[in-house]
C-alpha cells in the first residue's frame, strides 16, 4: 500500500510552505499540476485546511504525544498534521485510512523508523481529537487565537475593534472554504460559482475575482475617455473593470514577475489600452500625472482574505505608513478634482479608517449608493464583512484630491 497522490500533493505543500517558505497557492498549483480535479480539490482542501489550523493542530499533537511538533524530522511532522487535520475536520474519511495513510507518507519519505510513533500518536488523536477542540475555551482573544488557529495579536485586534461574538464569527468564517466568484467579462456581472470554466477562463470570458474585490473596482466608476491610474495593480482584476471602460488605463507594479503576469492577463482579456509600468509606486516618472480617477488598492496586512491564502495569517502584518505613502502619491497624481479610491484587502481600523483620515483628503459617501455594504461604524466608507456577506473582506472609501 502507498499513500495517495493527493496526500503526497498535500504533504509535499505543508512541507514547502512550513519549511522552505513557500506561498501555499504557489506552492500548491506547482505540486497539484498533473493531478486530476477530483484529487486536486481533496489535496487542496486537506493542505490548506492543515496550513490554517496548524496551531490548533500543534496543540492536540503535543498533548496526544507528548513532545513538541517542531522537534520531529520534516516528514513526520507534515504527515502528523495532515492526519490530525483529516481527523478532527473531515468527516468523510474514515478514521483508519486517515491513520494508515499518513503512516504510508512517512514510510514513503525514508523515515520509516517513524511510523510506530504516527500510527500511534495518530490512533489516540483519532479517539481524543474531537472532545479535544470542543472543550477548548474562546472566552478571551488568546484562547480563541488557540481554538480557531491564528495568531494572538489578529484574535486580540478584532476582539478590541468588533467585540467577542463577532471577533469569534470572523475566526469561524475565515476557516471555512471561501466562495468562488467570477467577474464577467463582458457583462461587468458578479457570478458565484460552484467552479471556474476552465475554457471561459482561458477565452478572457471570466476573471475570477471575489465580489469583495469586484466591489472596489466598482467604486472607482470608470468612465468612457478617462485616464485611470492604478497603483498597485497585479494581477489585474481590478485594472481589467476598469478598462473595459477607460480610455486609458496605467497600472503600476513593483515585481518584475508580477509586472509581466499583468500584461500577459491584460493580453488574455483583449485590452489593449493598458500600459503596464514597472516600478515603485513612490517613485513614478514626473509626466505620469493629471489622471482622471486612481485607484489605491494597497498592500495590507489581508485580514479580509485569510480564508482563501490559507498561509497568509502565519506571514500578516499591518502596513499603515506604506499605505498613507501610496495615498499621498495618489494625490499628487490626480488632477485637482480627480477622484481617489482606496481599498485594502483587510478589516483592521488601523489600516483602513486611520489611513484615510490622516490623508486630509474630502471624502465622498458611499453607504447611500451601496447600503448593504455600509461600513457599520463609518457609514460614508464601504466594509463588507466574511461573515456577513459571504465574501472577501474589503475596506473601501472614495476620496477626492
Amino acid at each position: 500500500m502507498s499513500a495517495s497522490a493527493a496526500r503526497r500533493i498535500a504533504l509535499r505543500t505543508l512541507v514547502r510552505v512550513f519549511d522552505e517558505g513557500a506561498y501555499a497557492d504557489r506552492a500548491f498549483a506547482t505540486e497539484a499540476a498533473e493531478l486530476d480535479p477530483r484529487d486536486r480539490a481533496f489535496a487542496q482542501r486537506l493542505a490548506y485546511g492543515a496550513i490554517q489550523r496548524v496551531r490548533t493542530l500543534d496543540q492536540v499533537l503535543e498533548q496526544v504525544g507528548g513532545r513538541p511538533v517542531g522537534g520531529l524530522d520534516v516528514p513526520v511532522r507534515a504527515a502528523l498534521r495532515l492526519g490530525a487535520y483529516e481527523l478532527g475536520f473531515m468527516d468523510s474519511v474514515p478514521a483508519r485510512a486517515s491513520v494508515n495513510e499518513a503512516v504510508e507518507l512517512v514510510r514513503a519519505s525514508g523515515a520509516s523508523r517513524a511510523t510506530g510513533l504516527v500510527n500511534a500518536v495518530l490512533r489516540k488523536v483519532a479517539d481524543r481529537i474531537g472532545p479535544m477542540l470542543e472543550a477548548m475555551p474562546e472566552s478571551t482573544p488568546k484562547e480563541a487565537a488557540l481554538k480557531h488557529s491564528y495568531p494572538d495579536w489578529v484574535a486580540e485586534t478584532w476582539w478590541s475593534e468588533w467585540g467577542p461574538e463577532e471577533a469569534l464569527a470572523l475566526m469561524r468564517a475565515q476557516n471555512e472554504p471561501p466562495e468562488t466568484a467570477v467577474r464577467d467579462v463582458e457583462t461587468g456581472a458578479a457570478r458565484v460559482v460552484e467552479r471556474i470554466d476552465a475554457d471561459e477562463l482561458a477565452a478572457g470570458k471570466v476573471w475570477p475575482q471575489s465580489r469583495g474585490a469586484q466591489l472596489a473596482g466598482s467604486v472607482v466608476g470608470a468612465e468612457d475617455g478617462e485616464r485611470i491610474l492604478d497603483l498597485a495593480a497585479a494581477p489585474g482584476g481590478k485594472t481589467g473593470q476598469l478598462a473595459r471602460k477607460a480610455a486609458e488605463v496605467v497600472a503600476v507594479e513593483l515585481h518584475e514577475g508580477r509586472a509581466r503576469e499583468l500584461e500577459e492577463n491584460m493580453r488574455t482579456l483583449g485590452l489593449d489600452n493598458v500600459t503596464v509600468v514597472q516600478a515603485d509606486a513612490r517613485e513614478l516618472p514626473p509626466e505620469l500625472t493629471g489622471f482622471d480617477r486612481v485607484l489605491v488598492d494597497a498592500p495590507c496586512s489581508g485580514l479580509g482574505v485569510l480564508a482563501s491564502r490559507p498561509d497568509l495569517r502565519w506571514r500578516a502584518r499591518p502596513l499603515p505608513e506604506l499605505q498613507r505613502e501610496l495615498l499621498h502619491v495618489a494625490a499628487e497624481r490626480a488632477k485637482p478634482g480627480g477622484t481617489i479610491v482606496y481599498s485594502v484587502c483587510t478589516i483592521a481600523k488601523v489600516e483602513s479608517e486611520d489611513v484615510v483620515d490622516a490623508s486630509g483628503l474630502q471624502i465622498e459617501s458611499l453607504g447611500d449608493e451601496w447600503p448593504e455594504f455600509a461600513h457599520p461604524r463609518r457609514p460614508e466608507f464601504l466594509l463588507t464583512l466574511p461573515h456577513r456577506h459571504h465574501t472577501s473582506g474589503f475596506f473601501i472609501a472614495r476620496l477626492r484630491s
